[in-house]
C-alpha cells in the first residue's frame, strides 16, 4: 500500500468552532450560515476530492502544520477541453479545484491540486483560481500542469468567444493584491498567470517536463494598463526536471505585463533569452520584465532581449511589499491571520 492509499483511507475531518465535517465545502457552507462564529477552518490530513468555492470574507483555511501540507490535499481533475452538456468546452476558468472569491482569505499548509494531466492532453487546468483581494497563501503546494495558478482579475476582453466562460466572465475587472510565501508551485505552460499585483516570497517555482521543444513558461501576466506592479518574485527558486535552456521565465498574456525577479535562484532549465514576447510587438514598449541580483546557471542576463530590463540597486530598492501591495488601505500581509491561530479550534 503506497502513501496515497494510506491517506485515502483516513477518515476525512474538517473542523470549525461549530463541529466537524467531511469536506472543506461543507465547513465553508456551515460558517456562512453562522456568521457569528470564528472564521477558521482546520483541515486534517487526508485527500479531499472536491471542487471548493470560498465566498466567506476573512476566512482562514489551514492544515495542521507546514510538515503535514503534503498530506493535506484538496484535489480534482478538470480539464479545459472536456465537452459539457451545453455542447461547449469546459474552458480554462471552470476547471479550478479551489476558487477564492472573497477578500482577506488566508490559505496555509495545504496542497491544492488539479490532477487532470498535461496541457497537451487535457488543455488548461487550474488548481487555484485566486480572485480575492488581500489574499495570503503561505506554505501551500499548488500542483498542476498548464495554468496551475490564476491570479485574477481577467483581462478586460477575451480574444476568442467564450474564452473567459466561467464564474467571473461578466464581472467587473477589480484589482487584486495577493501574497504568496514559502509556497511550492509547479506546472508547465503559463502556470502562474493573471492580472493581480502579487508578491512571491521564498517560493519554489518548478517547471515540469513535457515532450516538446519549448518545455514551458513560468509566468504569463496580464497586468492592467493602469496598474504599476504585476508579479514580484523575491528570493524565489526556479527549479525543474526539464532539459537545459528549454523554459522561459515568462511571456505577456497581455501587452502591459509586468514581472520583476529579485535575488532569485534560476536553474539551468531557463533559456538564455529568459523572456518571450508571445509575438506581441507592442509588449516591447509596454511590458516590464526585469531582474536584479539573481544567481544560478540560468541567471546570466547577457542574452536577454533588449526590451527587458536589468535593475540597478537603487531601482530594486523601490520594490517593497508595502509599495506593491499596500494600496490605499495600507495592507500588510505580514499581519494577516496565520495558521498559528488555527492549530486548535
Amino acid at each position: 500500500m503506497d502513501k496515497n492509499e494510506r491517506w485515502e483511507q483516513k477518515s476525512l475531518c474538517v473542523e470549525t468552532e461549530n463541529g466537524q465535517f467531511s469536506s472543506v465545502q461543507e465547513a465553508l457552507d456551515d460558517l456562512e450560515r453562522h456568521p457569528d462564529l470564528g472564521r477558521r477552518i482546520l483541515v486534517h490530513p487526508g485527500i479531499y476530492r472536491e471542487q471548493v468555492t470560498v465566498r466567506l470574507p476573512g476566512v482562514t483555511i489551514c492544515g495542521e502544520s507546514r510538515e503535514m501540507a503534503e498530506q493535506t490535499v484538496i484535489t480534482c481533475a478538470l480539464g479545459a477541453r472536456t465537452i459539457l452538456e451545453d455542447g461547449k468546452k469546459r474552458g480554462t476558468f471552470r476547471t479550478y479545484t479551489m476558487f477564492v472569491d472573497a477578500p482577506d482569505v488566508t490559505l496555509e499548509n495545504l496542497t491544492i491540486e488539479n490532477g487532470a494531466g498535461p496541457g497537451t492532453k487535457v488543455g488548461q487546468a487550474i488548481a487555484l483560481y485566486a480572485d480575492g483581494d488581500r489574499l495570503c497563501v503561505r506554505g501551500c503546494r499548488l500542483l498542476g500542469w498548464q495554468d496551475t495558478l490564476f491570479t485574477a482579475p481577467l483581462p478586460p476582453k477575451e480574444i476568442e468567444k467564450d474564452g473567459f466562460i466561467g464564474p467571473k466572465q461578466f464581472a467587473p475587472r477589480e484589482k487584486r493584491r495577493q501574497y504568496y510565501e514559502d509556497c511550492y508551485i509547479e506546472g508547465e505552460v503559463d502556470f502562474i498567470f493573471g492580472g493581480a499585483a502579487a508578491w512571491f516570497e521564498g517560493c519554489t517555482l518548478f517547471s515540469k517536463d513535457v515532450d516538446r521543444e519549448i518545455r514551458g513558461y513560468v509566468t504569463a501576466p496580464s497586468t492592467p494598463e493602469d496598474q504599476p506592479f504585476g508579479y514580484v518574485m523575491s528570493h524565489c527558486r526556479f527549479e525543474s526536471n526539464c532539459p537545459e535552456k528549454s523554459v522561459y521565465l515568462g511571456r505577456p498574456w497581455r501587452e502591459w505585463a509586468k514581472v520583476v525577479l529579485l535575488n532569485c535562484e534560476i536553474g539551468a532549465h531557463i533559456c538564455a533569452e529568459g523572456w518571450n514576447d508571445w509575438g506581441k510587438e507592442l509588449a516591447h514598449e509596454t511590458s516590464f520584465f526585469a531582474e536584479y541580483g539573481c544567481k544560478g546557471q540560468g541567471a546570466d542576463t547577457g542574452a536577454r532581449p533588449d526590451w527587458t530590463h536589468r535593475l540597478t540597486a537603487a531601482l530594486a530598492e523601490e520594490y517593497t511589499i508595502q509599495k506593491v501591495l499596500g494600496g490605499l488601505d495600507g495592507w500588510n500581509p505580514k499581519k494577516q491571520e496565520s495558521a498559528a491561530n488555527c492549530e486548535k479550534i
